[in-house]
């Protein structure tokens, strides 16, 4: 495992900061539930920190 990128990171913070201003009503996305939203910026830290070159 490698340590992501700092592109990535900024990336997954940002869908996390999002995920959290969905929890407390600030931002709503039709369809889409604040879980998911999380996951998603994990799986994008995570995807950084395993592949090497992403």
């Amino acid at each position: 495992m490698n340590a992501p990128t700092q592109i990535i990171f900024v990336l997954s913070l940002i869908i996390a900061v999002l995920s959290v201003l969905m929890v407390y009503g600030i931002v709503r996305i039709p369809g889409v539930q604040a879980f998911w939203v999380l996951l998603t910026a994990f799986a994008v830290l995570a995807l950084g920190a395993v592949f090497k070159r992403l």
